[in-house]
């Protein structure tokens, strides 16, 4: 069996979903069917907040509510959305637009840089 690191599951993730800039996620936001949806821990969040109108559901539990047939399922990831995702650096994000992506699920592309890259391209920040 091979083993792969973190890193070599990364890039195959980057290589199967759309990346997008900061700047191309945040004119994407004005299309009424696409939903922003930020995959870092709740802790994060809390320090730095989330962009504006973002869903915010930790990666953990990104498949258990994506999935319609799941008792946590939420309506804003539903078939048919647009998905773009967003983590602290673009790692984690682009792992989960591949699962999502695996699901069925999408459109779906991540944000390459995160929510720094985010908030520098002038993403209005919410504060919990």
């Amino acid at each position: 069996m091979t083993t792969k690191s973190a890193k070599d599951l990364v890039a195959a993730a980057n290589r199967a979903v759309e990346t997008l800039s900061a700047e191309e996620a945040l004119k994407r936001l004005s299309q009424p069917d696409t939903v922003l949806v930020d995959v870092r821990e709740g802790e994060e969040v809390a320090k730095s907040g989330k962009i504006a109108g973002a869903v915010h559901v930790p990666r953990g539990f990104l498949e258990f509510q994506a999935d319609p047939a799941s008792p946590t399922h939420k309506v804003e990831l539903g078939r048919g959305k647009r998905l773009i995702l967003y983590c602290g650096s673009g790692n984690r994000s682009a792992l989960a637009a591949k699962a999502l992506q695996e699901m069925g699920l999408g459109p779906v592309a991540h944000v390459a840089g995160g929510f720094p890259a985010l908030e520098k391209a002038g993403g209005p920040v919410e504060r919990t």
